[in-house]
């Protein structure tokens, strides 16, 4: 069986990539289309698209992207933590919450005057269930500079919303809809609803590599417009972007200084915070091989940790199981990773999608240049390792000595 399972994996890959090789005149043909300025089209909001699409449309509902900003006064049930209790850190009441922001790892509060939105004093720490201090201190971020310290002077349109929302005016300060909906991802759909048909809509899907990693890397990653200020303001999203446009054409990655750990990368080039698995991926083989991120993510919704297509012990064996094209190349997965099967640290995700980006406190995600951290880089350039981080009780030498113990791997690539 398991001869039976690893055959069908090296034949399923190039299954995959004949599949692939016969689609690339159709999606070429589909990315200079959507290029194209789509004639009228306007945004309509992700409720039109329920009509045709309603088993989407109900898996999307309940995702994290369709719920990131809530109105509590709409949804009560918004706010995580008990607000009648006390603390120090919390100097707001209920009724002066506009809107609630996360609720995964951790939940932001914002508050309107006038026509703006302003984050509030305190957050709540979804891991460990505490509140925690919330103001990005000056010189952290490129922005802050171009405002004062104060949250209640630093509006979230210009830094937030542009992401959390479809179609963010930043004239009028509007939005067509709250939260990453249907139009965030396949461009405004007024033409598609009017006439459907896939010429009048962006499906990523059929995108050519690049376009369709792009979809997500116009909110997935830090950088900066390629025009600022845009209306007198300085904007940490790319303003005048819609899908169907060229992201290079309003966007830059924020740009790393080699051996210098920053506020948003480690010395090698590798993010040092959430919010940039772009500034990750496009470092990556996968990015260079055409793997985009549709292909281990569904955005509509899983059941799956991360909206991912299959577990997370699965997905990476699709086209890396053992003795396939793609590596690695030994028998059985436990020959590769020396752990137990169904162990912790038999998970391709723990060697190779080390949790060292944080995102409040102590809590960190996963980082995706799917680059081994050895020990060694731990050592010269204090970039968290996989080995050390869940051996607490071990030393770098020790794991380096480890890896080096290891014939399937060469030392000079593993442990300098």
């Amino acid at each position: 069986m398991t001869a039976l399972r690893f055959g069908w994996l090296a034949w399923g890959t190039m299954t995959i990539a004949a599949t692939l090789a016969g689609l690339d005149n159709h999606i070429s043909a589909q990315t200079e289309a959507v290029r194209q300025p789509a004639a009228a089209a306007s945004y309509v909001g992700s409720t039109a698209c329920a009509r045709c699409h309603a088993p989407i449309y109900d898996r999307w509902k309940q995702t994290r992207m369709a719920n990131v900003v809530r109105d509590p006064k709409e949804h009560p049930d918004a706010i995580i933590p008990d607000l009648a209790q006390p603390n120090p850190l919390v100097t707001f009441t209920r009724d002066q919450i506009a809107f609630v922001y996360g609720s995964k790892w951790k939940q932001r509060y914002f508050t309107k005057v006038g026509d703006d939105y302003f984050p509030l004093g305190a957050q709540w720490d979804v891991t460990h269930r505490q509140w925690r201090p919330y103001n990005v201190a000056m010189g952290t971020d490129w922005w802050t500079a171009f405002y004062p310290p104060e949250n209640s002077k630093r509006p979230t349109g210009p830094t937030c919303d542009g992401c959390h929302s479809v179609n963010y005016d930043v004239k009028t300060k509007t939005v067509t809809e709250w939260n990453v909906g249907c139009e965030k991802c396949h461009g405004p759909g007024s033409n598609h609803v009017a006439r459907p048909g896939r010429d009048t809509i962006v499906n990523p899907s059929r995108l050519d590599p690049i376009s369709s990693v792009n979809v997500c890397l116009q909110c997935h990653s830090q950088g900066r417009p390629l025009a600022n200020p845009v209306e007198g303001r300085y904007y940490d999203w790319p303003v005048g972007f819609r899908v169907g446009l060229n992201l290079r054409d309003f966007w830059q990655l924020e740009e790393f200084k080699p051996g210098e750990t920053t506020f948003t990368h480690f010395p090698d080039g590798t993010a040092h915070k959430n919010r940039m698995q772009g500034n990750d991926f496009t470092q990556s083989v996968m990015y260079t091989h055409g793997v985009t991120c549709s292909s281990c993510h569904d955005v509509h919704g899983t059941r799956h940790n991360a909206d991912l297509v299959r577990p997370a012990s699965e997905v990476c064996l699709t086209c890396h199981g053992p003795k396939a094209p793609n590596g690695p190349h030994t028998a059985g997965i436990e020959q590769h990773t020396h752990h137990r099967a169904g162990s912790t640290g038999s998970e391709c995700v723990a060697c190779h999608m080390p949790a060292i980006e944080q995102t409040i406190g102590d809590v960190m995600v996963r980082s995706h240049t799917f680059r081994f951290v050895t020990p060694t880089m731990t050592e010269t350039s204090k970039i968290p390792n996989p080995c050390t981080s869940c051996h607490k009780d071990k030393s770098n030498a020790w794991a380096s000595e480890t890896l080096r113990s290891w014939p399937e791997f060469s030392p000079w690539r593993v442990a300098p």
